[in-house]
């Protein structure tokens, strides 16, 4: 998000990063920024704005990503019940203490989904029994107190251009009561839409790509042996039957779903989401055409980080800071977007009288490109969802 930030003309001031494998990456790309490497809970709003140099109430952009594993629908969503959930309320106090112009808090869509709990306390000691709520309508109250309009944009990377398939939801909040903006998808592959193409897979790491970094977490020899039955762009289904039975064990008598297990990645198509660890079986990221999971190097590309970026840490960590990364294309065209916000609060915009408070807006954030089954019939990822096949009305949905 900070380098995509960059990219749209912000400089960054100060920065809080808890991960000793990513401090030390900050500190090898940006050896001059200041930088509180400890925990967002021990660092206070004045300390903030001493290293960045900014007097209260005169910084444009607070920028932040609370972690998103307590409310992630690939983890346990224990929400608010998790010390990693109850984060998103530093970032409030941060927003309170730092009173940016505007800010930014980036998450996963999983959180739109998530309630305080029926157990235990909310951040404000009560008891949450009495009024569970969702997360989000006690986020844009607790901004709303703080004297923050939000905008809350739900997203998809590979709708502006980055060859990945990867939901974000964007707060875009400001203290002058204007209702920010977020660009309607530029990139499509549905043939109604009029719009170019995606970006694939094969435009970012296909032949002729220099890995800067081939580091692998590989997979076991057990899974390399199912994987070597694969066709590019398939996944379990492409198995014999006999296999899919013995490598997916009791999950195969659950039937449908499931397309990320035992998938070879295909580059006639963006690629899925690069996750930290893609040499899971259920969240399989195996290179097309070769025979191991893709590389540092390659995840790094898919995400769009400046081909100079250095790594720190072991392979595991490498991966781990670029799998729970926001797209670099995403933090740009936000940054593009939150300056042209700047521009109509130093113009002295009056705010829409009829403006909701608070907004959500969808723009295509779920995205199919191919089929991997359908209609009793197996395919290794090379068909198109919307193929000529492919339900009329499904060709005609509008963001």
């Amino acid at each position: 998000m900070d380098l995509g930030i960059e990219m749209a003309g912000f400089q960054l001031a100060a920065c809080v990063e808890n991960d000793r494998a990513a401090v030390e990456t900050i500190r090898t790309n940006r050896p001059s920024l200041p930088l509180f490497s400890k925990s967002v809970t021990d660092v206070s709003g004045d300390e903030l704005l001493t290293a960045a140099g900014v007097r209260g109430g005169d910084l444009p952009l607070l920028v932040g990503g609370p972690p998103c594993q307590a409310f992630s629908v690939m983890g346990t969503r224990r929400g608010l019940q998790d010390e990693r959930g109850m984060l998103l309320f530093e970032y409030l106090r941060l927003v309170r203490e730092l009173n940016p112009r505007v800010f930014i808090m980036e998450n996963v869509r999983g959180l739109l989904s998530m309630t305080t709990k029926a157990t235990g306390t909310d951040i404000d000691g009560k008891d949450s029994r009495k009024r569970n709520k969702l997360v989000l309508d006690l986020l844009f109250d607790q901004f709303a107190e703080l004297g923050y309009r939000v905008d809350c944009f739900i997203v998809n990377a590979v709708n502006y251009g980055a060859p990945q398939i990867r939901e974000r939801v964007l707060f875009i909040g400001n203290r002058h009561g204007l209702v920010a903006t977020f660009p309607k998808p530029q990139y499509s592959n549905r043939p109604g839409d009029g719009l170019p193409p995606f970006q694939t897979l094969g435009d970012v790491i296909g032949p002729g790509f220099i890995d800067p970094c081939p580091e692998v977490m590989d997979f076991s020899p057990r899974k390399l042996r199912f994987l070597s039955l694969v066709p590019p762009g398939g996944n379990w289904r492409s198995l014999p039957l006999d296999i899919q039975k013995e490598s997916m064990g009791k999950s195969w008598y659950l039937k449908g779903g499931r397309s990320a297990h035992w998938r070879k990645l295909s580059f006639a198509f963006p690629s899925p989401t690069v996750v930290t660890m893609p040499n899971h079986a259920g969240t399989s990221m195996c290179h097309p055409t070769e025979l191991r999971a893709i590389s540092v190097g390659e995840a790094a590309a898919i995400q769009e980080f400046p081909r100079g970026w250095k790594f720190a840490g072991s392979t595991t960590d490498k991966f781990r800071q670029i799998g729970n990364a926001v797209p670099v294309r995403l933090g740009k065209i936000a940054g593009e977007e939150v300056k042209q916000l700047l521009i109509r609060i130093g113009a002295r915009e009056h705010p829409l009288d009829c403006a909701p408070q608070h907004r959500v807006v969808h723009l295509r954030p779920h995205v199919r490109t191919r089929s991997f089954w359908r209609n009793g019939e197996v395919f290794a990822g090379d068909r198109s969802y919307y193929s000529p096949e492919s339900d009329s009305a499904q060709l005609t949905l509008q963001w």
